[in-house]
């Protein structure tokens, strides 16, 4: 791999490549080159990079000749038209979709827990789905030291999950609430302003969502772990920009808050926030822009054996996806 790698962000109008672009010059990430690839009806957009306007040009097939990395968060459809193309002209494809996140022959990664996955890669990496990605922050430390069974958890999962336009809507809505107006609907089937919608992405036969067994089929491959079984319910809530989620896990071992604390404080990529006392816990307000992800309300869980219950908050726009996303391009680069 190149030193300074010529880098493309693809969908680098949405609000996850709005974040990867700022990501890439936040931590000052070595490329030699930025490419800004969308649609047709983006085309000459400028966005800023180092102080640099750069215009976004068409994502075509011809796109990649000469790119070292491409940063994929353009759904899942674009992610399967292209990703291959890429690939194929000798490209790293790190890919933000859900596109080939189950797809053996690709690594699912989270740079924390399972770096190495990396160097398995034949062009394509996928990066998992956002609240996967920042449950797993916390429970991969304690699966390490307590080795996890199974776990039950509720995602608070915010709009920006969706994208820009879900942004925008509940800003309107809060808006529309407040001036007494009708409340109109674009992106959720049911008004998202001071509303929870347990329905994120799809319905499966079986009554969960298509989201909600991410957690375990996605959890299964990152931490090596295929007995590993979650049941969640996801739920859509009128936070712009952090997820949270409650989780109550069991383990093959005894586990102690004390045991579990420690564990957790030398996490990687993660802080302790746990003080209740002094009104001290993950908030998704205080987390939105932060790398770091935050677990508390750490106690013994009372309904299961070697329990323990748990909140963890991350910034879905950075830990969920950006972040995540250019700290795989830093593996590659090593």
């Amino acid at each position: 791999m190149n030193r300074n790698p010529h880098v493309a962000v693809v969908g680098a109008t949405g609000a996850v490549g709005i974040e990867m672009i700022k990501t890439l010059e936040k931590r000052q990430f070595p490329l030699g080159q930025l490419t800004l690839l969308a649609s047709a009806r983006s085309v000459g957009k400028k966005l800023k990079f180092k102080g640099q306007d750069i215009a976004v040009k068409e994502l075509t097939k011809d796109s990649f000749k000469g790119i070292d990395i491409a940063l994929f968060s353009a759904g899942g459809s674009i992610s399967k038209e292209f990703a291959p193309i890429a690939a194929q002209a000798g490209c790293v494809v790190v890919d933000n979709s859900s596109a080939f996140r189950m797809d053996e022959n690709v690594p699912l990664v989270v740079p924390e827990i399972n770096a190495s996955d990396v160097k398995k890669h034949r062009g394509i990496i996928a990066n998992p789905n956002c609240t996967t990605a920042i449950t797993l922050m916390a429970l991969y430390p304690l699966h390490t030291a307590f080795n996890v069974k199974r776990i039950f958890a509720s995602s608070y999962q915010a709009v920006s999950g969706t994208g820009a336009k879900a942004i925008e809507e509940l800003e309107r809505q809060v808006n529309e609430v407040v001036a007494g107006k009708p409340v109109t609907m674009e992106v959720y089937p049911h008004q998202i302003a001071f509303n929870v919608l347990p329905h994120v992405d799809s319905f499966l036969p079986s009554g969960y969502t298509k989201e909600e067994m991410k957690m375990e089929n996605e959890g299964r491959k990152i931490m090596h772990h295929p007995s590993f079984r979650a049941s969640v319910t996801c739920v859509r809530v009128p936070v712009y920009r952090a997820h949270s989620i409650a989780v109550s896990a069991e383990f093959e071992r005894p586990v102690t808050v004390e045991a579990a604390r420690e564990v957790l404080s030398k996490a990687p990529g993660l802080d302790v926030v746990d003080d209740p006392e002094n009104k001290k816990y993950p908030l998704p307000l205080y987390v939105a822009e932060r790398y770091n992800c935050e677990v508390g309300r750490l106690r013994k869980d009372c309904a299961m054996d070697n329990g323990l219950a748990f909140w963890v908050a991350g910034d879905q726009l950075l830990k969920g996806a950006a972040l995540n996303a250019v700290q795989i391009a830093e593996v590659l680069l090593k």
